[in-house]
């Protein structure tokens, strides 16, 4: 059984506002839960290639080769400024179709996922995360390791569909003020603009 220390840390690190937290919430604002659903099951299986990584221990090949590190960091730079960049443009009103909502579902779903694998900060964090919570004494390492990422897949699952819940409880306001929707999509534009100055920013 996983540790207390592990589900709130797990905890801690899912709730902290990140590319995918704000992605989610800014799909549920703007579309509605069902689409921040589909957001969250994105950014979820994003992780699953950095845990894997971890887990295979091919994360410390972006540890060791700075070339493959800076290949992938810049990627997800470019990808977040084109979101960035894609909202700010974007000045359209909400549409409240269903219909729209479900047929857009996977292109949400690939943009989260494209959000979090283009991220090489989470292979780095899951190969320094997950064996602080190994147990020596319970067997071997490997499929503690997956019960642990299991775990904390599911927690980010929920929180963030949370997230985009709360998201959408408001968005009739934002719907009905054109002025608010135009200074939230300049924001989170701002936002994802400031996240890929960040990542390009980060050090190794």
């Amino acid at each position: 059984m996983p540790s207390t220390e592990f589900l709130l840390t797990s905890l801690v690190v899912v709730l902290m506002p990140g590319t995918g937290v704000i992605y989610t919430v800014s799909t549920g604002l703007f579309r509605g839960w069902r689409a921040s659903t589909a957001a969250a099951l994105g950014c979820t299986a994003g992780i699953v290639p950095h845990l894997l990584a971890s887990i295979l221990g091919l994360s410390a090949i972006l540890h060791v080769s700075a070339l493959a590190f800076q290949v992938v960091k810049m990627a997800g730079v470019a990808y977040l400024l084109y979101l960035a960049w894609s909202m700010w443009r974007d000045t359209g009103v909400l549409r409240l179709d269903a219909r729209g909502t479900r047929s857009g579902a996977g292109r949400i779903i690939t943009r989260g996922f494209l959000i979090n694998i283009l991220n090489p900060k989470l292979s780095i964090f899951f190969l320094a995360f997950l064996p602080l919570f190994v147990s020596p004494d319970a067997g071997g390492p490997l499929p503690q390791m997956f019960l642990l990422s299991g775990i904390f897949m599911v927690m980010t699952l929920v929180i963030f569909v949370l997230y985009g819940i709360c998201a959408d409880m408001v968005r009739t306001y934002v719907v009905n003020s054109p002025k608010t929707l135009h200074r939230l999509q300049r924001s989170f534009a701002l936002l994802f603009a400031a996240l890929g100055i960040k990542l390009a920013l980060a050090e190794q």
